[in-house]
């Protein structure tokens, strides 16, 4: 049983998507109390571009969407280096998020059981110098 619609909308794309362990470590780090990231970083707000937003929409039976706080953390040239993170998980009507364990591994997703989406740009430093919402 697959979990993507045949037609009508575009093709879900896996470059879009990442593993259950990635959201897993990116969401701790976020929600962290002893993580200094929260002190130093202000995230504003996320860009989502309107492909990619539909690509977890074609998805069978969503009926909504969830998004969850994370944070990349990454070392480059020796310097830590946070890139915030917006990911996305289809939801169906009972509100559950569409996502199905593989039966080996808790940190695997069943591949015909839903995706964590990771399309978002976050602002800085993609933003709308001009939104008022961005004062």
């Amino acid at each position: 049983m697959s979990t993507k619609k045949p037609s009508g909308g575009p093709k879900p794309n896996p470059r879009n998507t990442i593993s259950l362990k990635t959201a897993k470590k990116w969401a701790k780090e976020w929600r962290d109390d002893e993580a200094s990231y929260n002190k130093y970083f202000e995230c504003r707000a996320f860009n989502i571009p309107k492909k990619d937003l539909i690509e977890v929409l074609q998805e069978d039976n969503v009926a909504s969407i969830r998004a969850y706080i994370g944070v990349e953390k990454l070392k480059v040239e020796g310097e830590k280096v946070f890139i915030e993170k917006l990911m996305i998980v289809g939801v169906d009507k009972n509100g559950k998020d569409m996502l199905t364990l593989s039966s080996e591994d808790e940190d695997v997703l069943d591949p015909i059981g839903g995706s964590i989406y990771d399309f978002t740009d976050p602002c800085p430093d993609n933003c709308d110098n001009s939104s008022p919402l961005n004062g």
